[in-house]
């Protein structure tokens, strides 16, 4: 898909006038490193979870099951830089550190719920489908020709 889209600016952006091409296809566009962030394994689990409401760190770590500490953290920093996460340090003693969506990663993880949803309605039909296949498979290991 490529769609032109205005540059949004910034103090050492180019005028607005100036357009660049987004292309997720193009070896070397953005987007591609952003939809590496959302649809890694982390990127979709934190923001689904995100998308139920906002979470404190240890929280957010307990609801993405599997998750060891380092990869929720680089993976938050990736979707808080990419403008999808906001992280929110409260002034408490000790600090309380709480994690949200910003308005675009509120749209982006909808998304997201749609097609786990998606999946988790259709996992009858794909577990039979991993069966056929793993026959099929084994049948050829043993009869190859």
């Amino acid at each position: 898909m490529t769609a032109p889209l205005t540059n949004p600016g910034g103090a050492d952006a180019p005028d607005a006038d100036d357009q660049f091409l987004v292309d997720v296809f193009a070896r070397n566009c953005d987007s591609r490193r952003t939809l590496e962030n959302i649809a890694g394994k982390w990127g979709i689990l934190a923001l689904s979870a995100l998308h139920e409401g906002a979470y404190r760190f240890n929280a957010l770590r307990r609801r993405v099951d599997g998750v060891s500490e380092k990869m929720l953290s680089q993976t938050l920093q990736a979707l808080e830089r990419d403008g999808l996460v906001r992280r929110d340090v409260q002034a408490t003693i000790p600090p309380h550190v709480e994690y949200s969506l910003t308005p675009l990663g509120a749209r982006v993880a909808e998304r997201l719920v749609g097609l786990i949803e998606l999946v988790e309605s259709e996992m009858g039909a794909v577990v039979a489908a991993q069966a056929e296949y793993d026959r099929a498979a084994d049948r050829k290991r043993r009869n190859p020709a």
